[in-house]
């Protein structure tokens, strides 16, 4: 079952005070590994929701007590409510990817108001209530201006495997596992079935280095990082 962050907190600390009861002498005896701090990361995914691949996509993470990040197409919602639904009540974070996927770095401000309202109004709040929606400009970009436009945190990426372009399950794992790091936010697309192929192995590679996946406002906060309203988050580490 998903996990919210006081949920992780909380367990976290369970799992401590049961596994360091030992001393690190009887530990080292009995050929148990000690625990290591916990390496948290960000697993993103634009351009659902998508009938077709997201709910196989929620199947797996749920399968693996995994969270994650969903950056939704408003125009693409409608009908797959039930999927936006599921999302917040697996403990995942759905965020605004814009009505039509349009570039907003160029566009008026009267353009950008419209495709983030309209996605926040029309559609997540329509489907899941009043909240605070963070947003991923499509390309990742905005025009340092336009940051005023936007009342929520904005989510960029530090590893890409470009995976919208490989479509090859065993590309797409092989360049995130050669470039990530502990506080990372990886940028998928659940709209590419080989991507959920990829995402789900990358999942199980990753937990079995002592990765645990969070969303990114969870990631932030056990970062001790407040997330300011126009300000682009790229990791745990970076923002601009």
């Amino acid at each position: 079952m998903q996990r919210g962050l006081f949920g992780l907190l909380a367990a976290a600390a369970f799992c401590w005070t049961v596994l360091s009861a030992p001393s690190a002498e009887m530990a080292a005896s009995a050929g148990t590994r000690l625990p290591q701090e916990t390496r948290y990361v960000a697993l993103t995914f634009d351009d659902g929701p998508r009938a077709s691949t997201t709910g196989r996509l929620l199947d797996g993470l749920r399968e693996r007590g995994a969270s994650a990040t969903f950056f939704l197409i408003g125009e693409q919602i409608a009908g797959n409510e039930g999927l936006v639904r599921r999302m917040k009540a697996e403990g995942h974070q759905v965020g605004n990817h814009t009505w039509t996927h349009v570039r907003l770095q160029g566009a008026g401000d009267a353009a950008v108001r419209r495709e983030i309202g309209d996605t926040d109004d029309a559609a997540l709040r329509r489907v899941l209530g009043d909240g605070a929606y963070w947003v991923r400009p499509p390309y990742g970009q905005v025009t340092d201006g336009q940051r005023a436009l936007f009342s929520v945190p904005l989510v960029h990426w530090d590893v890409d495997p470009q995976d919208w372009k490989l479509r090859n399950a065993d590309r797409d794992v092989q360049a995130v596992l050669s470039h990530v790091q502990p506080g990372d936010i990886i940028l998928m697309h659940d709209s590419v079935p080989a991507s959920v192929d990829a995402a789900l192995r990358i999942v199980d590679e990753l937990e079995a280095q002592g990765y645990e996946f969070v969303t990114v406002e969870e990631l932030l906060a056990l970062s001790g990082v407040t997330p300011e309203a126009g300000r682009m988050y790229h990791s745990a580490h970076e923002a601009t």
